[in-house]
């Protein structure tokens, strides 16, 4: 996609969705809210565009001809963390939080109030806004330990400087590469949560449980001990004198 300038009305929106009403009423108000827009109908034709014209936000609605909704995210966070909001029919928690630990940003039910998903929408390209290629950020070093923020991924690294990646999911991706920020930093379970996992309700024990299968992911790549408990706290990246 060329360069974004001056006279461009605003942030590219794929809105996903094979109700074409809904699709109008979406388009008409994130246009009116100063967006430009792209309109999918069905699975196949989304990832299409999304690879050709790399959108800042895509809506996404779960059920879709020719694809499922919860695939083309899959899809989609295979190589790219463009933020995304599931849109569905049906209230349902186990879609919702698999949606949600697949990596979408935000879940909305329909019938929803168009106002409502543009403000979702700008809240999430707030929480979420992606830097110009041209100010990429250097990858984190902590001790052995290599977090790539624009790669999204993290490495242990041997003194001949070979990269050996970590099989991370994304949520785990994301509690390492917090804590790697702040090397030495207590991160309390809450912050851990509202910043890895701002939209899942997730309770502390289910963060323990994270971190947990990251321990041992870093064990197995000979980074034993590197996140230690601080009691009654949280956590934190200790990566030694």
């Amino acid at each position: 996609m060329p360069p974004r300038t001056a006279s461009d009305p605003g942030p590219l929106a794929l809105v996903v969705e094979d109700e074409s009403g809904i699709a109008d009423i979406l388009v008409a108000y994130l246009q009116r809210d100063g967006m430009r827009t792209q309109r999918a109908v069905d699975g196949p034709s989304a990832l299409r565009l999304f690879g050709q014209l790399r959108p800042d936000i895509v809506l996404l609605d779960i059920h879709l001809p020719g694809m499922d909704g919860v695939d083309v995210l899959k899809a989609i966070r295979s190589d790219s963390d463009t933020p995304v909001i599931m849109v569905t029919a049906l209230a349902d928690d186990v879609d919702k939080l698999l949606s949600l630990r697949m990596g979408a940003d935000d879940y909305v039910v329909k019938p929803f109030s168009p106002a409502e998903v543009v403000a979702r929408v700008r809240a999430v390209l707030r929480r979420t806004g992606a830097r110009p290629a041209e100010t990429r950020a250097a990858p984190i070093r902590v001790g052995r330990l290599v977090v790539d923020m624009e790669a999204h991924g993290a490495s242990t690294v041997d003194d001949d400087g070979t990269l050996h990646p970590l099989p991370l999911t994304l949520t785990e991706f994301r509690l390492l590469a917090c804590l790697a920020s702040q090397p030495r930093r207590c991160f309390s379970r809450s912050h851990l949560i509202e910043t890895c996992l701002p939209e899942s309700d997730a309770l502390d024990r289910v963060i323990d449980s994270h971190l947990s299968k990251l321990r041992r992911k870093l064990q197995d790549a000979g980074q034993e001990g590197l996140i230690e408990t601080v009691r009654s706290i949280g956590y934190r990246l200790w990566p030694g004198p």
